[in-house]
């Protein structure tokens, strides 16, 4: 970023206009995305399956979060809306914004008739070769506008996401033919 600040506190304060443009909102606080990456021994179409059909995501799911989906919501293009409900019996509605078959797909969930509040789940599958992919899982909450959902935010770690992809990875890798 070019420092154009002078005086005072010159370059230290065109530094931390950065640190508000997105990633961090203040130097106490955690990053507003947070990615997780793993290969995974499996080609990107058996692993995108697992992701696309919502009734497979409580399979996968690291947080221990999403208890069911109803059967028939397979995602397909962006603007799909598939329902979940949580572990807590709150149900979802889960507006896809980004979709690409078998290599990329993104949604932001709300409650139900509501606009979504500002946070945002992808994945992003990228073949290494035929047997192998790497699977990239981020949550991003940089437009998340409904505070009393920054603690939640805020408690969504690598770690958490590195758990899915870890079960992510255990599901696909046990279906696999052994060489």
């Amino acid at each position: 970023m070019p420092v154009r600040s002078t005086g005072a506190f010159g370059r230290r304060a065109a530094l931390c206009v950065g640190c508000f443009d997105g990633g961090v909102t203040s130097h106490d606080e955690v990053p507003r995305v947070v990615s997780a990456s793993r290969e995974i021994a499996a080609g990107p179409e058996e692993i995108f399956e697992l992701i696309a059909d919502p009734t497979q995501q409580p399979r996968w799911d690291g947080n221990d979060n999403l208890a069911e989906a109803p059967a028939g919501q397979r995602i397909r293009r962006p603007g799909d809306v598939f329902v979940m409900r949580t572990t807590k019996g709150n149900i979802r509605e889960n507006h896809v914004v980004e979709f690409g078959e078998g290599r990329r797909v993104a949604w932001t969930p709300a409650e139900p008739g509501r606009p979504p509040p500002g946070h945002l789940w992808r994945w992003e599958l990228e073949p290494i070769d035929a047997a192998r992919t790497r699977v990239t899982h981020t949550y991003d909450w940089t437009r998340l506008t409904d505070e009393k959902r920054f603690p939640r935010a805020r408690a969504t770690t690598a770690d958490s996401l590195r758990a899915s992809l870890d079960r992510l990875a255990a599901l696909v890798e046990a279906d696999q033919p052994s060489t």
